[in-house]
């Protein structure tokens, strides 16, 4: 059953992450939901964007939704804060990880709902 469970959870993050939409935003809820702690899930998360983009960078450049420039800066910035975040994670107790991965959710859709309504608008 557990490994059920967890296979739908890689499901439930693996088709937004596969779309570009932050598959970790429904990973890391959904996995502490079950019982892994955060830390945990954050780590399962960070390995789980590997697989994810390696399937995933292909599709979106043969559609021409992927821009050559800048690319390398941002791969290599982003793997070094990744390794950092992962060190500074794993040092830090679990309540402190859940508040400031629930503060981030809500930075988030702040941030989501203003552009929607920017872009709403724009168009009225």
């Amino acid at each position: 059953m557990a490994f059920l469970v967890l296979l739908l959870c890689g499901l439930a993050a693996g088709v937004p992450g596969g779309m570009g939409m932050g598959g970790g935003t429904v990973l890391i809820p959904l996995l502490t939901l079950f019982g892994v702690p955060q830390a945990a899930a954050q780590a399962i998360n960070l390995l789980s964007f590997l697989p994810m983009a390696a399937f995933a960078l292909p599709v979106h450049a043969k559609s021409g939704l992927l821009k050559g420039e800048g690319l390398l800066p941002l791969i290599l910035a982003a793997l070094v804060f990744s390794a950092l975040g992962s060190l500074l994670a794993s040092r830090l107790p679990g309540g402190i990880l859940e508040r400031a991965f629930g503060a981030f959710l809500i930075a988030l859709a702040l941030l989501r709902l203003r552009a929607l309504f920017r872009k709403k608008q724009m168009r009225d």
